[in-house]
């Protein structure tokens, strides 16, 4: 029979654990995604994001996944892009339905993500798309509907601080993608009126002219700016020069916002135009933080030459996580990463 003072001993024993558990539970919370000045700040301090594409990820396996930002990590990335509304490959992984509303498990899955990345350190670009027949049917095709999706990730994910809404992807693409200025002022709006804290954005397909650049920043009020610069081979020559353009545009507006570049050119993108190399991303990522971009993504997908797409890379992760999906020329491009001085 056990004495009192064994009984005791154990009895402070599992005091003493509960009260680190519930130290330890309370204590966590994910960084919180911010703005200063031209820069990005996580809790307060400048930080450059280091990104990666990571667009099919809500339909892939949770192990998979928490591997594959084990090993974000170790390269130094800090960021990553996922879409809530992505669909490719016979795989329709969006947690919002054609209408906006919520789809399950993928909005949960979302959710999950988030915090996962949050107890890493990370941020997470949410990117909401019409689609245009590559990446699935078109969805969000009414302004109803994409103010609905944009409502559904906001009220769903508020409590999460490290995360920002793409509200669309390439907008400016005259085909399904199209979404017309005035119609994000609205949804961004909508937005801020939820959540005033949340940042918010529209990606161009293409580097923006004066006016473009104007309208967004003074109409439609985003919080920075995410060009898709061209994919050409001097492209990365290009990128410092500029980023250096948008500030001076920027100062002549009289608003200066950060510049986020969240898909640069990939590898696999077209048979018969330029395909990357590691110096290629050098040049493109050197350029970005010489130019005082506020963030920069090392953009990957399928093979676009390829019947199959393989490797698909962060466009399909439901059988090889991403970086068992990636060639030699990106892993070489990996492994230089850590002789780059962000800031």
């Amino acid at each position: 029979m056990m004495n009192w003072d064994k009984l005791m001993e154990k009895a402070v024993l599992f005091s003493l654990f509960g009260i680190c558990l519930f130290i330890t539970s309370a204590a966590w919370t994910e960084p919180e995604l911010g703005i200063k000045g031209t820069h990005f700040t996580r809790d307060g301090e400048p930080v450059f994001l280091l990104g990666i594409s990571y667009y099919g990820a809500l339909g892939a396996p949770r192990e998979s996944i928490q591997r594959d930002l084990d090993e974000m990590k170790t390269y130094g990335f800090n960021w990553i892009r996922v879409w809530a509304a992505w669909a490719a490959f016979d795989n329709d992984a969006a947690a919002v339905d054609p209408e906006g509303e919520a789809r399950q498990p993928y909005l949960d899955n979302l959710r999950w993500l988030i915090e996962q990345c949050g107890q890493r350190g990370m941020m997470v670009d949410v990117t909401l798309s019409r689609g245009n027949g590559v990446t699935g049917p078109p969805r969000l095709q009414t302004p109803e509907a994409h103010r609905c999706a944009a409502r559904t990730l906001t009220q769903s994910l508020q409590s999460l601080r490290n995360w920002y809404l793409d509200m669309g992807n390439e907008r400016n693409i005259k085909d399904k993608r199209y979404i017309s200025l005035d119609e994000l002022a609205d949804v961004r709006k909508l937005v801020k009126s939820l959540d005033p804290r949340r940042l918010v954005t529209a990606s161009w397909g293409g580097d923006m002219d004066k006016e473009e650049l104007r309208r967004c920043l003074l109409d439609v009020q985003l919080d920075f700016i995410t060009p898709h610069r061209p994919r050409g081979a001097g492209s990365a020559e290009e990128t410092a020069k500029q980023t250096g353009i948008y500030f001076e545009w920027m100062t002549e507006v009289g608003r200066k916002v950060p510049v986020h570049y969240q898909e640069p050119f990939r590898r696999g993108y077209s048979s018969k135009s330029f395909d990357p190399q590691a110096a290629d991303f050098i040049m493109d990522l050197q350029g970005a933080i010489q130019g005082g971009a506020a963030g920069w993504c090392f953009h990957n997908g399928d093979q676009r030459s390829r019947d199959d797409g393989q490797p698909r890379r962060s466009f399909d992760m439901r059988k090889k996580r991403l970086f068992e999906q990636l060639d030699d020329v990106e892993i070489d491009f990996l492994k230089q990463l850590k002789s780059i001085k962000m800031n």
